[in-house]
């Protein structure tokens, strides 16, 4: 486990190459789950055949998810107390955030990470990376990313969240060459710029890698705000996913089709509702095992997002799986009238509506087969009516949601709470 480095470029070896290094890897991670955690001490203090396990056998394992971890939290931790180097906390199914603890080993497993996506998507010592994203309140994806850059040997400028005012003028000052955040305040950054004369697609940021919202719909077109990114900054926008319990990230390449796995982190798993395996290409819960992990590490982890995985060559010359843009949360998932669709498949067509400015989706019970479903949108275009609106919706989703047209200064109270990391557009009544 201690050479990080040991693997590197795996994703560039043939299919079958990958395969053998993941079963040698996911046999040493078993190993670890038994001799140090309590919990996976008691899972499989049956198993006999660790010694001879491989990727097809990944499916005999039981499943490991949030819940778990908050009831029997003390018992993930594999390391004595006095390794832990880092505690975040990860959002918990109760409302209660859940502690998740990290070692010095897997700090710099995080950094590693996060080093080889920024270098898939162009990034070098050269660059200097405006970060969006906050390093405090016990959050870990900031910190990753600050890691990562830092390991690559490019700069860092950490202004968090911060005002736009704040970002305006240390993007004069500074320069940056790239920018990571959420798109859709990187985009009401790219707007504000222009507004104010300082045009951001003479800035200098050529790299934007997009954070907690994704950027493409399920046939990998770019979303609204992806459009609207690259032509404000005149940049390349990459997106990238994770979870705090996994401590990997998947990160899109220069090719931009789909966030590559690297195969030395992390085996990825696409389940159907009854937990069985889905073939590469069809939508369902992501399920991962994040191998090398020294401080609380996991077995077959239900992240609870909804997306697919792509096994077509990358233009790259990467042979790893890709995974696509997460849809939904498995707990978001509306019904009306026997037809099922995550909030995603409504961005995705409201994105797509000219028009249409700020929005967000009240979802409530209609009884125990169906939902009521109301969209509150701001428009700025007066063309655009909520008949028309509704109409395309319809046709992409097959049923036809409550509209309300309302004042955006309402919508964005709704959708922008201080201090939160990212827009809220979901409300779940039910």
């Amino acid at each position: 486990m201690k050479d990080l480095y040991r693997y590197k470029n795996l994703e560039f070896l043939s299919p079958d190459s990958i395969r053998r290094a993941q079963d040698i890897l996911l046999r040493e991670h078993l190993r670890h789950c038994r001799e140090k955690s309590p919990y996976y001490r008691r899972i499989l203090k049956k198993r006999t055949d660790i010694a001879r396990f491989n990727l097809d056998r990944l499916s005999t394992l039981e499943f490991t998810d949030k819940s778990d971890i908050e009831k029997h939290n003390a018992e993930f931790l594999a390391v004595p107390a006095e390794k832990i180097a880092e505690i975040v906390l990860s959002s918990g199914t109760t409302g209660t955030p859940t502690k998740i603890a990290y070692s010095e080993w897997d700090l710099k497993r995080l950094a590693y990470n996060e080093e080889q996506s920024f270098a898939s998507c162009g990034f070098g010592e050269r660059d200097t990376v405006l970060l969006t994203c906050t390093l405090d309140r016990c959050f870990i994806a900031g910190l990753a990313y600050y890691s990562g850059i830092r390991a690559l040997g490019a700069c860092a400028v950490r202004n968090g969240l911060n005002s736009l005012e704040s970002h305006r003028e240390l993007i004069r000052r500074i320069k940056p060459t790239a920018i990571v955040g959420v798109p859709s305040f990187i985009r009401k950054l790219g707007v504000y710029l222009n507004q104010e004369g300082c045009l951001a697609r003479k800035s200098g940021v050529k790299k934007i890698v997009c954070i907690g919202e994704p950027l493409r719909d399920k046939e990998m077109r770019f979303l609204k705000v992806g459009e609207d990114l690259e032509k404000i900054w005149d940049a390349k926008a990459y997106s990238t996913y994770s979870t705090t319990e996994i401590v990997s990230t998947f990160c899109e390449c220069s090719a931009q089709n789909g966030g590559h796995l690297h195969p030395e982190l992390a085996v990825v798993e696409i389940i159907d509702s009854q937990g069985r395996n889905l073939p590469n290409g069809q939508t369902g819960e992501v399920v991962v095992t994040p191998l090398r992990i020294e401080g609380m590490p996991l077995l077959r982890f239900k992240t609870g997002d909804i997306g697919f995985l792509i096994d077509k060559p990358c233009s790259c010359g990467r042979k790893s799986l890709r995974l696509g843009p997460i849809l939904g949360r498995k707990k978001q998932m509306m019904k009306v009238q026997g037809t099922t669709f995550y909030p995603q498949a409504i961005y995705s067509c409201l994105e797509q509506i000219k028009g249409v400015s700020e929005y967000y989706i009240n979802v409530s019970s209609a009884g125990s087969l169906s939902d009521n479903i109301e969209i509150y949108i701001a428009v700025d275009e007066r063309s655009c009516t909520k008949e028309k609106i509704q109409e395309k919706l319809q046709a992409r989703l097959r049923v036809k949601p409550k509209i309300f047209i309302c004042d955006e200064e309402l919508i964005k109270e709704q959708v922008y709470t201080p201090g939160a990391r990212k827009p809220v557009r979901f409300f779940d009544r039910r």
